[in-house]
């Protein structure tokens, strides 16, 4: 049997409804008031008429038969029960980035064709701008924030939606719910425009969040995961935004072990400070961020004040690779904590984890294969063989997603059939070690060919954040005469270091006790911040752009 999102979370609640289900603030919604509450939005959208159009066994891959539900929003109860709730109409929730511009904002609300836009009210006037000169989706649901804008015309109210409606669901439609049914996930678009990943749920309960058994076999029944979930789940904290994937999953497997999502009080923008209080006062398990841009702030936080961690067992980063040196950072501040590394894609799930701990000691860029995960050559003809020494493309094999939404031709060319099984391969290179663990090197997208080699940007950063002086980098290519590209390092230093000729030539020396020679910059710019997204993504497009500018 295949499952599916709401059915296994209707399953949770029905055995421990009284268990804390979500947390945010003052808000404490045990599992059978947030199911409620989901069940209610789920009755407004299916009054408005959304929901499943055509049945996934007539559509191809790249094409989307449930209408699609943008999710505007901060972090807050209503992001999930909106999500929970669109899925239980049989409509199809979607991400979307609340620091697009209007142009943006346009282009992703067209692209995915939007029957619906769930929002905080801080967004009504970006939102008005989008939808100017265009056909309005049939619902817009209005979060109030606190903010103080207007309704925007056309819009309803949330709070007064879900109370003008009845939480039991209409019988037909919760015996509709097919494992068919899509999650769909847009990519940041950090390499062009963002794209609609297409998941069937029950692909997407197994290869994303882990729903198997100890021995690698899917879970078939709803029985068993409420049997685990009546245990007792964690109680986790995903602080990144919930437009990024990896919050989202973090919260999702929390609820399908029967835990309980703590969120942060501040969601505007993310405050190291905020986080670590929270987890605190909450007795948080399971804190969840975003590579060293996440790290690097509450290391910083954790050396300025004690916090009372001691509940706290688990921390995990999915979305971006932790250093080495940070991990071992964490390490020393949070003794009793496992730093956990997921890799992983949009389009390929959970692709590979490693676990630190204090006794273990911290690694980084090696990676214990989750099932299905695999290496295929460069030209994307075959699977390797672990230890064959040719530098590869990351996949993932079986579980995939379906397709992008509305793009047959890069449906195609990311999602591969390699050696008679359909594959992922979203772009990081990779090889696979003779023990079957995988080492990962970075993005092709990001790659720098200097003198005939290829260097991987991550590469070059890890090494970098070895040195004190080193708080963040990004890395990137130039054009050189003599190189074809060069090697060049955008650094934020810490404070209390300045730049000197003396610095570059530590830093240099640094990189070099961790990477060949060829791969050390050749230049360094250095800046006050780095950009990145608010999900932590480096921002790679500023990096270059960094380089024709002045100090």
């Amino acid at each position: 049997m295949e499952l599916n999102l709401p059915l296994l979370h209707e399953a949770v609640a029905a055995e421990v409804p009284e268990r804390e289900c979500l947390v945010w603030r003052d808000r404490r919604l045990s599992w059978l008031a947030f199911t409620e509450r989901s069940r209610r939005v789920a009755a407004v959208l299916h009054a408005h008429g959304l929901g499943c159009r055509r049945e996934r066994a007539t559509l191809a891959g790249w094409e989307a038969g449930q209408d699609l539900v943008a999710l505007y929003l901060h972090n807050g109860t209503e992001y999930l029960e909106a999500m929970l709730g669109a899925m239980k109409a049989r409509a199809a929730p979607f991400n979307v980035n609340y620091r697009y511009t209007a142009e943006e904002l346009a282009y992703l609300l067209g692209d995915a064709a939007a029957a619906a836009v769930v929002f905080h009210g801080t967004f009504a006037p970006t939102l008005a701008t989008a939808l100017a000169g265009s056909e309005p989706p049939r619902l817009l649901l209005q979060v109030d924030d606190g903010s103080g804008e207007p309704l925007l015309r056309g819009a309803i109210p949330y709070e007064d939606a879900l109370a003008g409606v009845s939480p039991a669901l209409p019988p037909a439609l919760e015996a509709s719910w097919s494992p068919d049914d899509l999650y769909v996930l847009y990519t940041g678009g950090t390499t062009g425009r963002p794209r609609g990943v297409l998941w069937r749920q029950a692909d997407f309960l197994v290869a994303a969040l882990g729903v198997r058994r100890r021995d690698g076999t899917d879970i078939e029944t709803v029985a068993e995961v409420a049997d685990a979930a009546r245990r007792g789940g964690p109680r986790a904290l995903p602080s990144p935004p919930f437009m990024h994937g990896a919050a989202q999953w973090n919260a999702m497997s929390a609820w399908l072990a029967g835990g309980t999502v703590v969120i942060q009080d501040r969601t505007d923008r993310w405050d190291a400070g905020d986080v670590l209080a929270t987890a605190e006062r909450e007795r948080v398990t399971s804190l969840q961020i975003v590579g060293d841009a996440f790290a690097r702030p509450l290391i910083d936080a954790l050396r300025r004040r004690p916090y009372d961690l001691s509940a706290l067992r688990h921390l995990t980063s999915g979305g971006a690779v932790l250093s080495a040196s940070t991990k071992q950072d964490l390490l020393t501040l949070l003794p009793q904590v496992a730093v956990v590394d997921i890799v992983g894609s949009s389009e390929s799930g959970r692709q590979g984890i490693t676990t630190s701990t204090r006794e273990a000691g911290a690694r980084t860029g090696v990676f214990d294969r989750s099932a299905g995960a695999c290496v295929v050559d460069a030209d994307r003809r075959r699977i390797l063989e672990p230890g064959d020494p040719e530098v590869g493309w990351l996949a993932q094999s079986g579980r995939v997603p379906l397709g992008y939404l509305g793009d047959p031709a890069r449906t195609d060319a990311t999602f591969p059939v390699i050696d008679g099984a359909r594959c992922a391969v979203p772009g990081d290179r990779a090889r696979l070690l003779a023990d079957g663990s995988i080492e990962l090197l970075g993005r092709e997208s990001v790659t720098i060919n200097t003198g005939g080699e290829k260097v991987f940007a991550e590469e070059v950063e890890h090494a970098l954040k070895h040195h004190p002086a080193v708080y963040d980098a990004l890395v990137v290519g130039r054009p050189s005469d003599r190189w074809g590209q060069e090697v060049v390092a955008v650094v934020r230093l810490r404070p209390g270091w300045a730049a000197s000729p003396e610095l570059e030539g530590d830093l240099r020396a640094e990189c070099g006790r961790h990477l060949a020679r060829y791969k050390l910059p050749k230049a360094f710019v250095y800046r006050g911040h780095i950009a990145r997204s608010p999900s932590g993504k480096p921002d790679y497009r500023w990096a270059r752009a960094q380089l024709d500018e002045p100090a």
